[in-house]
Formats: C-alpha cells, sequence, structure tokens
C-alpha cells in the first residue's frame, strides 16, 4: 500500500534561487523540509551518483570518498542534463539546479528514508556472512509469484547501494527485500534507521571481515544488529534453527519463523547435492540449479518466507527450480575443455571457502581440481585461517590444487602459487585443464572469474 507519510522530517538546505547567478549564501540560507526536496524527488524520480552514468532528468548527488569527490563534477552533471545537483562543497558554479546540503550522503539517505516511508508494505532486511545474495535472489524469485516484489539490484548493499535501492521502489510496490552487507559493527543499525525494516533475516555469521569486526563474536554483534532493531520495533524474523548461536541472538523476539533441516517450523533435509541441491517438499522433488548441499539453508528461508507471505506451494517449488544463479555465485559452467566449473569467485572467507571444499570432496567425478585465491579482511586471523584451508585441501580427494594471492604467499604448502589471477590465466593457458571438475573460488579483490577463459 503506497500512502502519504504524517512525519515531516526537516533538512538544511542552502537553496540558490536565482537562474543567473550565484546569490550570496547568508541572505539564502533557509531551512527546507525533507517532503519539499521529495517534490523535486517526484518530479525528477530518478537519482545519480556518477556523472558518468547520468541521464537528463537525472538528480546528482555528490557523493565523497577516499578517491573521489563527486562536488568536482557537478558541472559535469548540469552539462550532461541534471534536474538538480547536490552538493556539500561550495564550487562557484551560477546555476539554480543547485542545491547546497550540509553533507550530500546524509541527504541520500534522509530523501530514501521519506519515500520508504511512503509505502505501508512489508520491508524484509537480509545480511549474513554467506548466502545473503543467493538467499535474497530465491525470496525475490518466490515472492514475485504473487506480489509486485522490490529488491536490492546485484549488490547495491552499502551505504550507497541501500537508499539508491529505496529510492528505485516504484508505485505499485507490495513488498520490498533489502540487501544489506556490512564490515564493522554500527553499520547494520545505521541501514536499519533508514530502511526501518518490518522483517528481518541473518543467514548465519561466519569468519567474513575479522578484520573490520574484530573477531567472530563481533561479526555476531554487527550482524545482530538487525535483530537488535526488529526487536525494539516489534518486528519478525525468519530463523535459522541450525544455528545455536542465532537462536541466542534472537532472544526477546517473540515473532518468529524457524527454518532449517531439523526442529523447526519449515524443516526438511538434502536429497542430494550431485552437481546440483535437490530437497522433498511436501511430497514433491524439487530439483534446483543450486550447487552445493551449503545452499540448503538459502533455499530453505525463501520456503519459510513464501509460506509465510502466503504465496502456494506450487509456486514456491516452481520458482526455486526456475531460478538460476549468475555473477560468479556458485555457478556450474561447463567448458569447451570439457570442464566442469564451479564458479564461486565473487567473494570468499574462511567460512564459505571450507564449505566450497568440502562439497568439491562430495562430488562423484574422476577428476578434482582446486583454484583458489586468497581470502581478505582477515586482519591477525588471516595466516593461520589460510593454513586451516591447507590442511583441509590436503584431506581432500584433490587431483591438483592451484593457490592465488593473498596470504597463501606466506603459508607453507605442497601446491602451485601464483601471484595473481592474470599469472593464473595465462599458466593455466600453458598447462591447460581437461576433463575436470574444476572450483574457482577467491576473494572480490583477487578476480579469480577472470581464469575462467583458460578452462
Amino acid at each position: 500500500m503506497f500512502g502519504a507519510c504524517p512525519r515531516a522530517e526537516r533538512l538544511c538546505i542552502y537553496f540558490l534561487k536565482q537562474p543567473g547567478g550565484l546569490l550570496p549564501a547568508a541572505k539564502y540560507i533557509r531551512s527546507m523540509a525533507i517532503h519539499e526536496l521529495y517534490e523535486h524527488f517526484r518530479r525528477h524520480p530518478q537519482v545519480c551518483t556518477d556523472s558518468r552514468r547520468l541521464q537528463p532528468g537525472d538528480i546528482f548527488f555528490a557523493l565523497k570518498g577516499p578517491s573521489f569527490n563527486g562536488n568536482h563534477f557537478a558541472a559535469q552533471a548540469l552539462q550532461r542534463g541534471a534536474a538538480y545537483a547536490v552538493l556539500d562543497e561550495e564550487t562557484g558554479i551560477r546555476d539554480h539546479r543547485i542545491l547546497q546540503v550540509d553533507d550530500a550522503l546524509t541527504c541520500l539517505q534522509q530523501l530514501a528514508l521519506h519515500h520508504r516511508r511512503q509505502f505501508v508494505i512489508p520491508v524484509l532486511a537480509i545480511t549474513g556472512s554467506n548466502g545473503k545474495t543467493t538467499t535474497k535472489e530465491l525470496i525475490h524469485a518466490v515472492l514475485s509469484t504473487r506480489y509486485r516484489t522490490h529488491t536490492t539490484r546485484g549488490n547495491l548493499n552499502n551505504h550507497i547501494g541501500i537508499p539508491l535501492t529505496l529510492l528505485s521502489m516504484p508505485v505499485g510496490t507490495e513488498v520490498a527485500v533489502i540487501e544489506m552487507g556490512a564490515n564493522h559493527q554500527r553499520e547494520i543499525a545505521s541501514y536499519c534507521s533508514f530502511t526501518e525494516p518490518t522483517h528481518g533475516l541473518i543467514t548465519n555469521c561466519g569468519k567474513a571481515h575479522l578484520e573490520g569486526f574484530g573477531g567472530v563474536e563481533g561479526v555476531r554483534k554487527g550482524k545482530g544488529e538487525l535483530y537488535d532493531h526488529l526487536r525494539s520495533t516489534g518486528g519478525m524474523i525468519f530463523l535459522c534453527h541450525d544455528y545455536d548461536y542465532l537462536r541466542d541472538m534472537s532472544r526477546g523476539i517473540t515473532r518468529l519463523i524457524t527454518y532449517g533441516t531439523a526442529d523447526a517450523e519449515v524443516a526438511e533435509q538434502c536429497l542430494h547435492s550431485e552437481p546440483f541441491l535437490a530437497v522433498r517438499l511436501q511430497g514433491r522433488t524439487v530439483e534446483t540449479r543450486l550447487v552445493g548441499a551449503y545452499n540448503l539453508p538459502n533455499m530453505l528461508a525463501a520456503v519459510a518466507v513464501g509460506r509465510h507471505f502466503q504465496v502456494p506451494e506450487e509456486d514456491i517449488c516452481r520458482a526455486i527450480e526456475a531460478y538460476e544463479p549468475s555473477n560468479s555465485r556458485s555457478q556450474l559452467i561447463h567448458t569447451a575443455a570439457g570442464n566442469d566449473v564451479i564458479l564461486d569467485a565473487y567473494n570468499a572467507n574462511p567460512t564459505s571457502m571450507r564449505a566450497a571444499i568440502e562439497n568439491l570432496a562430495r562430488q562423484q567425478h574422476p577428476r578434482k581440481v582446486v583454484i583458489i585465491g586468497g581470502m581478505m579482511e582477515l586482519g591477525a586471523e588471516s595466516l593461520a585461517e589460510h593454513a586451516g584451508i591447507v590442511e583441509l585441501l590436503k584431506a581432500s580427494d584433490c587431483d591438483q590444487v592451484v593457490l592465488v594471492g593473498g596470504d597463501f604467499r606466506q603459508t607453507a604448502h605442497p601446491y602451485l602459487f601464483l601471484p595473481n589471477a592474470e599469472t593464473a590465466t595465462q599458466w593455466l593457458l600453458d598447462h591447460p585443464v581437461r576433463s575436470s571438475l574444476v572450483l574457482v573460488k577467491g576473494s572480490r579483490s583477487i578476480a579469480m572469474e577472470k581464469v575462467l577463459p583458460s578452462l
């Protein structure tokens, strides 16, 4: 349901009103209510933060980062036809389309919050160390069979991507599914402040971004900020009952639905995972396109959400079976060289790396090859975690192992080490892999998908 919001937040904007010139700021400073800025947005509902991609009529927000400053590209944005340019630095540009604000990012987030508040709909926030994007996509596929569902595109799951996702939510949306990524504490809490989720789901809390979170307990505290928000607002969660730490973290939340392999409201077992995950749901065998039994919780989360929102079981099953992973996330690709490549190169941490290697070890295939990149953002635990992966590889039934980049460089191992994906690509071209089951995985900065053409 889409309706007006009774709340009136205010945002300090320095509005340069005269078309022909830059007027004295002190004379024309006034406090503009966020709903006034929202009226501009309603007339120009496309927001852009990159002047190179701006389309005529977009509202340009001049964001800043360690290596860029959007204020420096305001003139370019206006030349390209921006309806307005929201700046937080004085540029000296004489144009009535400039909106001068204290902080462009805060302005973007407040505008997103105001837009979100126009919708009286379920907003499901998803976070976790592993599987959140796959879970989000599965849930979107299921809910879309019955509802007009808006969801995060790609990996727009941070302090910029989430407000952009909210602002792209069209009139008529009936449910929103918002992915939240984080690498330090208070980040999820910040996202909840301008997303205001009504429902939440934490996939798991693994060994990811340990450097920023300060260890596994820090990961749980950081991800648990989603539960904290929903606990304080009377919201609802979908709880993976298999993880005792999630049960502990959810104490005090009375509105919840559990899913898992046992003792849960939605409880199912994996039938097989060679090569794809298969599950039996209420007497029907569901053959997915998901590689690995580690995707079972992600699939069950979609089932739990679908059932709660009264999606017919037949539609749930069809949506899950039709979903195919993309963007280097657990894709199974058959190559011209006769290889079956499990391309899981979007990102990696010790938890997901172990799951992928253990899944490969369970597969029935005459020749198995592992080509994995280093794991980033592990802080003081990095060397120990890389050493642990080496020990797991030694115990696995793998015919060939290639380690690429990261702290594998400093880890004792009996395998071939190559410094980066480009070098690995050339080595594989010189030493072809044929008729093998190949796991390709690594952290995003290693870009292990680059080796795919050589396989």
